[in-house]
């Protein structure tokens, strides 16, 4: 049964409220350049209260790992999700400091996928999103006929532009590698709130 990420939470009320509903992941932005970023010094009520069983993920662009690090303790984050343009090497540094990894790589028509084969050492997941020139959030997918090409076993997360009219062709997509979803814009109030009627639909259909 496929996995569900909801990225981007902002909002302690409106986190609490998504949670009740029994993703899988919960995400927070650490990324200043987004329109979902936490800010500099979040409400520590905004992590707190998170059920067991539920995945706290923290997603950086680019940041040090010594932040990273911090962040991961002061939060209590179960992952971390790197958005940036990170290497292997960096990755593995955080994997060596006893964080999971999930890598994300931007999407086009020219992306080459072996070149994750150097990554697979260094994290538990990948993640496959639209590349565009911001760091995710876009809303826009990419051509999932492309996944075909992604030969390894490590488990990928999909995400980019997925809506609530996508659930079908989610159910469709078949791929031994494919493990979770990550909705995050198109299920929206506004940048980092959560339409919690949308998000509970969403789920029973995807986990029936």
């Amino acid at each position: 049964m496929l996995k569900i990420k909801i990225c981007g939470m902002t909002d302690p009320l409106n986190t609490g409220d998504i949670v009740k509903k029994s993703p899988d992941f919960i995400g927070f932005i650490f990324y200043p350049g987004s329109e979902r970023y936490v800010g500099k010094r979040p409400d520590e009520s905004l992590f707190k209260n998170i059920p067991q069983g539920i995945l706290k993920t923290g997603v950086f662009v680019n940041e040090d790992i010594p932040a990273i690090i911090n962040m991961k303790k002061r939060y209590e984050l179960d992952l971390v999700q790197l958005h940036g343009n990170e290497s292997a090497e960096y990755c593995n540094s955080l994997h060596n400091a006893g964080l999971a990894v999930i890598k994300a790589f931007g999407i086009n028509e020219s992306f080459d996928f072996t070149t994750l084969e150097d990554y697979t050492y260094a994290c538990e997941y990948f993640l496959f999103d639209t590349k565009t020139g911001s760091r995710g959030g876009s809303g826009l997918k990419f051509n999932w006929d492309r996944i075909g090409e992604y030969k390894l076993k490590k488990p990928f997360f999909l995400s980019g532009g997925i809506g609530p009219d996508d659930i079908s062709s989610l159910k469709q997509l078949n791929h031994k590698s494919f493990f979770a979803v990550d909705i995050n814009s198109r299920f929206e109030v506004r940048p980092g709130i959560k339409d919690r009627i949308k998000i509970e639909k969403f789920i029973n259909a995807i986990k029936q």
